[in-house]
């Protein structure tokens, strides 16, 4: 018996939200193909590269999830806005491009960090945090999440604490949509 080829497309601001999610996936257990696409350096806006090019991803996603085993996995931040704010851009970019907005089948994880990436990977290091402030970054060492990607894994299994950051816990929420593609 052959085993089922799984791929999961990684459409991302940069590198260090696609280190988090790449080890994010693989500690859940993914051990399919991931097709990482961040924003190249110094391009554009990271968050415009990715509401631009998620309507193609989109596309390209639905047009193999009725015989391939396939999802999309989307990591933006949401800066100033509120990740409802964040949610609405992307479901406009796909009524601009006259498609449906994501449906509840579809294996589209959004993933949006408010204040950014760099609050959940305080957050899980132990520190008390606000989805206001903007904390440091971990340039050109965006590896030193992973210990504390770990202890998100965890936390996924066993349930949040009551003061996560309440943008990680929608996250936990949009996890169930790739959940299958993990087993």
């Amino acid at each position: 018996m052959s085993q089922r080829r799984v791929q999961i497309v990684i459409l991302c601001e940069d590198r260090q939200k696609e280190v988090f999610a790449r080890y994010f996936l693989k500690k859940r257990g993914f051990n399919g193909t991931i097709r990482p696409l961040p924003c190249p350096d110094g391009s554009q806006s990271a968050e415009q590269y990715v509401r631009l090019h998620y309507p193609k991803e989109v596309k390209a996603y639905r047009s193999k999830a009725m015989y391939l085993s396939i999802g999309l996995v989307v990591v933006i931040d949401a800066n100033k806005k509120t990740v409802q704010e964040r949610l609405k851009q992307l479901d406009d970019a796909l009524i601009e491009d006259s498609q449906q907005v994501r449906q509840p089948d579809e294996a589209i994880a959004i993933f949006v960090p408010k204040r950014n990436i760099e609050t959940w990977i305080h957050y899980l290091q132990g520190e008390t945090v606000d989805e206001e402030t903007e904390y440091a970054k971990f340039s050109k060492n965006e590896a030193a999440c992973k210990p504390y990607v770990e202890n998100l894994v965890n936390q996924c299994y066993q349930g949040l604490d009551n003061n996560a950051p309440p943008s990680l816990q929608v996250a936990c929420g949009e996890l169930e949509r790739i959940l299958p593609l993990l087993e």
